[in-house]
């Protein structure tokens, strides 16, 4: 597996997959060919039918001149290695395309080119199924995130220590950032208004509410284009960051055990990463927030004390109970139903943490078999159900 830097990346929203990976594809194409005067960039699949409401233009845009590049929109093109590919073209003076470069954005801001197995980066971590290294860290009498200590190396806690402030940031900022989100929706922020409601209630409803106001604090953050980190995925990005603020304001446990709490999430994260798939255009919605709930339900358990086996639990619960959900975001924008989704699942995620632990992590199903299900359940999905925006609530809103 590669480093959980890979998984946890500090960039802008609203798509990790639509915004992310094409600005990086972008960037790295105008590296090799600085002198050119114009360039052709072709979207297919889903990142043709989603682009614009995913701002994918606008991220390539940003790096090679709106007016020296033209676009070609091919939404009923889906070429065979992965659902979001892109062609980049120089325009010579005769106006012929060039060096063309055809390259895939494979979720989680990665990119990955046919016939190879994902980014040119080195692989960190020997193993990729989170029963081994449960079994790894059992015989060694370590934690998980005493594993990621030692293939990492002492420099992953200054990353990720960046990567909670930037979290924490995010929070904050969307708490106080009233208004209108961009896009044709004109959805209101609702973050704001459920913070003041949850500090009204009890202290029981109040845990739900507050919760709830995180989550949508980065989620809407997300959408508007601000700075998050992805976790999995810009469009899950505010499961993993509302349960770890809630547990730190309320409990106040301190950022060495949160930045513990994020290793093991990360684990979690990068096993499907590696053995099936972070991207809604290639598994679904279960790809991106399914995983994040799994993800933020093996940090919380970890953080309350959770064992190797409440903590694994914990985690296929929270990917268990996503399984088959669909990404049909509604005009292509990370807003409806993502937004809410995220909210959600970072309250299934607590859920989960406590379930797991009156079991004492006895269960049947591993989360590396939920995993290899999801991927299953992810190809099984028609495309109109992959982040096209060509079926299920995305469908039904558009006849209103």
């Amino acid at each position: 597996m590669k480093s959980l830097r890979e998984l946890y990346r500090i960039g802008q929203g609203p798509s990790s997959s639509h915004t992310m990976g094409p600005r990086l594809a972008a960037e790295s194409y105008l590296s090799r060919h600085t002198g050119a005067q114009r360039f052709r960039v072709t979207l297919y699949g889903s990142l043709a039918a989603t682009g614009k409401g995913h701002l994918t233009d606008w991220a390539i845009y940003s790096v090679l001149g709106e007016e020296r590049t033209e676009f070609v929109w091919h939404p009923d093109i889906v070429l065979p290695y992965h659902p979001n590919g892109m062609k980049f073209e120089v325009i010579d003076d005769e106006g012929q395309p060039r060096a063309p470069w055809t390259v895939y954005s494979v979720g989680g801001g990665a990119l990955a080119e046919e016939g190879t197995q994902g980014p040119e980066t080195p692989e960190v971590y020997p193993l990729n199924r989170l029963l081994d290294i449960k079994q790894w860290c059992e015989s060694h009498g370590k934690s998980y995130w005493e594993y990621v200590d030692c293939y990492e190396g002492p420099e992953i806690w200054d990353y990720l220590r960046e990567v909670w402030g930037v979290m924490c940031a995010a929070v904050e900022r969307g708490l106080d950032h009233e208004g209108v989100l961009p896009g044709s929706l004109q959805l209101r922020r609702k973050a704001p208004d459920y913070y003041i409601k949850a500090m009204g209630y009890n202290a029981n409803l109040q845990t739900r509410g507050l919760v709830f106001a995180y989550a949508l604090a980065v989620s809407e953050e997300n959408a508007s284009g601000g700075k998050i980190v992805t976790a999995p995925t810009c469009g899950a990005s505010g499961v993993v960051p509302a349960v770890l603020y809630h547990i730190q304001k309320s409990r106040k446990f301190s950022d060495k055990r949160i930045l513990h709490a994020l290793a093991c999430a990360g684990l979690v994260g990068n096993v499907a990463k590696s053995l099936a798939s972070i991207s809604g255009a290639e598994a679904g919605c279960q790809a991106e927030v399914g995983v994040a709930c799994a993800m933020a339900a093996a940090a919380a358990n970890y953080i309350f004390g959770g064992s190797l086996a409440t903590i694994e639990y914990a985690a296929e619960m929270g990917l268990e109970h996503h399984l088959g959900m669909t990404c049909d975001p509604i005009c292509g924008l990370v807003q409806i139903p993502c937004i809410e989704r995220n909210a959600h699942a970072a309250a299934r995620a607590l859920d989960a943490n406590i379930y797991a632990t009156y079991a004492e992590g006895i269960h049947r199903i591993s989360y590396d078999k939920a995993v290899e299900v999801m991927k299953q359940t992810g190809h099984d999905l028609p495309s109109l159900y992959r982040e096209t925006s060509e079926g299920g609530l995305a469908k039904e809103y558009m006849k209103n």
